[in-house]
């Protein structure tokens, strides 16, 4: 939902001369600036590891939702992929920023008995001890601004209650392309801060560089 916004907001940049979109699904889409991997080991880059060269800024949105899987899965999804991407990123472009898709209570101390906060926050922990610079976004609730299939009833019933969600402030939710906006905008410009809650993300929606 967020990755596919990030890459058409980094097509339609003028700042932006080259995008490489490693996907697990060819999407079809075509763009002279656009080279697409299908990836089928997302554990491994080795096959991949010259795209990784120069590489300015990375976007990392890849995720799954809990319980549509296993504990193991989430855990491999969540904190795996994620870490092995930043790590061959560190190697071959150690000045480059990367932006991670977190969520909303990931938890830092890995305390958490809830999977979710728990991967989310060994995943920000690993990758900010790499030399790379790193934005980590978590959202709260995120309204899909195009029409999606909802991933489970909980879903459903809080986006039919966006309304009143939206009524109760700015920590509370954002629509995906706020959250793609801010992503691209920070990724371009940076931001004051590492860890980006809801709040800040909303702050970085407009194309201002930072400062």
């Amino acid at each position: 939902m967020i990755g596919k916004l990030v890459l058409i907001k980094c097509l339609n940049s003028t700042e932006i001369t080259e995008v490489i979109s490693l996907v697990r699904n060819p999407t079809g889409q075509k763009h002279h600036k656009l080279t697409e991997i299908v990836m089928t080991n997302f554990e491994d880059y080795s096959a991949q590891k010259n795209v990784f060269n120069d590489i300015n800024i990375a976007f990392f949105c890849l995720g799954v939702y809990t319980g549509k899987v296993s504990d193991d899965v989430l855990k491999k999804v969540t904190v795996t992929y994620a870490v092995e991407f930043a790590t061959i990123l560190e190697q071959y472009s150690p000045n480059a920023t990367i932006c991670l898709l977190s969520g909303a209570g990931a938890d830092r101390k890995e305390k958490s008995k809830t999977s979710f906060a728990l991967y989310k926050g060994m995943a920000e922990n690993q990758i900010a001890k790499l030399q790379l610079q790193f934005y980590t976004f978590r959202p709260a609730y995120i309204y899909p601004v195009e029409s999606r299939q909802e991933p489970n009833i909980g879903y459903t019933i809080i986006k039919k209650l966006y309304p009143v969600v939206r009524l109760l402030g700015d920590k509370y939710s954002i629509t995906s392309t706020q959250l793609a906006n801010a992503m691209f905008n920070v990724g371009l410009y940076g931001a004051d801060k590492q860890i980006l809650e809801n709040r800040d993300i909303l702050q970085h929606i407009h194309s201002e560089k930072y400062g």
